[in-house]
């Protein structure tokens, strides 16, 4: 939980009662995302957006509910981020299924990945102490997944969002393509957000690795997709942009932090300009 303190109270999670309430949460998550599916255009967006936001405040109950009313300020938001951006990546990332026989291991591995990421979430709350080694890599690791899922997902969503190699397509059209560089800045900026909170628990520096991490994915991905990087080597890519970003902020409490913000700023704005630009000239 970001708390400016740093102290961590201590709380304790019935078992069984967050385990029951995972799979009720991720049942009906999946039967929902298998009635969207033929939802196209913008209203697809729109029951995303309301999925993730079922889902938020279905983690709230969930892990509520095990946390004692007389323990502790209640949930901490970073805790409903991964399960939020989780069931949106699933939700994407089904539209590259074909309707049929295959959809239905498609359904139970996403159901099963959020059912994983609510018991890691769990298992942070209830520990006494702050994250311990095996938990901060299982949440990086849940994170990289559902970030690749996610950003596929996203150009899942958009018209020539993932271009096929040797297909001659306009691809996305200028405003297609601020969508889904916004779409993925946004997946970005809430995984950062949680990465950030394991790192510490001051809220500005959270928040500010969560919106430089957004900016980067945001110009890694316009740039990739004016490239017409194929498939899924897009979204891969994105991945590893977002990885190398939090490895380079693994050491927060650096002196150097304020210098570093700065040339950050710099160069995400220069980058940004440049992007904007280079697509602007290729589709002129």
């Amino acid at each position: 939980m970001i708390d400016p303190s740093g102290l961590r109270p201590s709380r304790t999670i019935e078992p069984m009662g967050i385990l029951g309430g995972s799979r009720d949460l991720v049942a009906i998550s999946m039967v929902v995302v298998v009635l969207t599916r033929l939802i196209e255009g913008p209203a697809a967006w729109l029951a995303g957006i309301c999925l993730m936001a079922a889902v938020v405040l279905g983690t709230l109950q969930v892990l509520g509910d095990g946390v004692p009313a007389t323990t502790g300020p209640g949930v901490p938001i970073e805790a409903l981020v991964t399960p939020g951006v989780t069931v949106v990546a699933i939700f994407g990332t089904l539209r590259l299924v074909p309707i049929g026989p295959l959809l239905i291991p498609a359904v139970v591995v996403g159901g099963w990945l959020l059912l994983r990421v609510l018991g890691t979430e769990a298992r942070l709350l209830a520990a006494a102490t702050g994250p311990s080694g095996a938990d901060r890599t299982a949440v990086r690791a849940e994170a990289l997944i559902v970030g690749f899922l996610a950003f596929t997902g996203m150009a899942a969503l958009v018209p020539g969002g993932l271009p096929e190699p040797g297909v001659a397509t306009g691809g996305p059209t200028g405003a297609q393509l601020a969508l889904l560089a916004t779409a993925d800045a946004v997946v970005a900026f809430l995984l950062g957000y949680r990465a950030g909170a394991l790192r510490t628990s001051i809220l500005r520096d959270v928040s500010w690795f969560a919106l430089t991490s957004a900016s980067v994915i945001a110009i890694a991905a316009a740039a990739l997709r004016t490239m017409e990087i194929p498939r899924l080597l897009g979204p891969a890519l994105l991945v590893l942009v977002f990885f190398l970003w939090d490895a380079m902020h693994a050491d927060s409490g650096s002196r150097r932090r304020t210098s570093r913000r700065l040339w950050e700023t710099i160069l995400l704005v220069v980058l940004g300009v440049v992007v904007v630009a280079w697509s602007v000239r290729l589709r002129s």
